[in-house]
């Protein structure tokens, strides 16, 4: 895999990016921003959103999806509730075969369904994988010490792409669960939220704790219910994402969360943000998909509950703390 294409230039498909460049690999980077086309092409900076990270010069960016055709494996970046609309765009241009990695963390509104659904409807002849795992783009792109889970139902091609992208600093272990995988790090953002809401109020570090603790079991549940091993959101796609997302004003996610505990509007707490908030819109669809498969997820719920208006923070903290008693597993 000499050649491989990334499609997204946000921060995180920019982090990407810089991966495949320092593995060896030549990058095609489709953005469909102009002025990151050019700072990326010019300036070998993203400085719309990933500013002060010095990028490899062997990034090549593009507006047209047309240049990514050529690729030998392409990383889809772009954000869960877009992916389908890019994907579909970028259809005409896939060879059978081609490998194609989802990289963007949620579940579809409208639809409920997983990213690897979304591309088995809009791009039926592509191989499909997906790329999840504790990691935040900036820490990323500058060659942080990195972990993460590259799952496909080929092994043979799990460990290609995972050779294809690994550096000293970023280590793709593979799975076969891509179910395990997806689910992990689309139900990690709506729980980040919540424990933003929680560093937001001053609840403090006990409340958190619980709050991780018992969000990973709402999380183990759905995945199980929907066809993941419980074994694969215990590693670094399920458990290592949420502790990372949930404990770092960092995350995106998590500073949504601490906005509206500090009594902020949703609509302030987006305010001036150019990068996705990705448990914003999956929270909603997390817990209509946790209804029809019958699975309990009342932090979720209870989330999805804030950001739509229909509850404020303290009514849905004191609901969550009047759940009846029960044993713990």
């Amino acid at each position: 895999m000499r050649t491989l294409g990334v499609i997204g230039g946000g921060a995180w498909g920019t982090a990407l990016a810089q991966v495949c460049a320092r593995a060896g690999r030549d990058v095609v980077l489709w953005a469909r921003e102009p002025d990151v086309v050019a700072t990326v092409n010019a300036a070998h900076e993203n400085v719309a959103f990933l500013p002060g990270v010095p990028l490899e010069p062997s990034i090549q960016a593009t507006e047209d999806l047309a240049g990514l055709g050529g690729a030998d494996a392409v990383l889809a970046v772009a954000p869960a509730q877009h992916l389908r609309a890019t994907l579909a765009a970028f259809a005409p241009r896939v060879r059978g075969g081609l490998p194609i990695v989802l990289c963007a963390k949620g579940v579809e509104q409208g639809s409920l369904k997983l990213m690897t659904e979304v591309l088995a409807e809009t791009v039926p002849q592509a191989a499909p994988a997906v790329l999840s795992g504790p990691s935040f783009a900036s820490e990323v792109a500058r060659g942080l010490p990195t972990a993460v889970t590259l799952a496909c139902p080929d092994p043979d091609l799990a460990e290609a792409l995972a050779t294809a992208i690994a550096t000293p600093a970023f280590r793709p272990y593979f799975s076969t669960d891509m179910i395990g995988a997806e689910a992990g790090g689309a139900v990690k953002n709506v729980l980040a939220i919540a424990c933003g809401i929680v560093e937001g109020r001053g609840l403090g570090r006990s409340a958190q704790a619980a709050l991780i603790t018992r969000g990973f079991a709402e999380l183990t549940r759905l995945a199980v219910a929907l066809g993941a091993r419980a074994e694969t959101v215990a590693g670094l796609c399920g458990l290592g994402d949420l502790v990372l997302t949930c404990s770092s004003a960092q995350s995106r996610n998590m500073s949504v969360g601490l906005a509206l505990g500090r009594g902020q509007t949703l609509a302030e707490a987006l305010a001036g943000k150019l990068s996705v908030a990705e448990g914003v819109a999956s929270a909603p669809a997390v817990r209509d998909l946790a209804a029809r498969v019958g699975v309990e997820t009342p932090i979720c719920e209870a989330v999805a509950a804030i950001l739509s208006g229909h509850v404020d923070v303290d009514d849905a903290i004191r609901g969550l703390l009047a759940r009846p008693l029960k044993e713990e597993t």
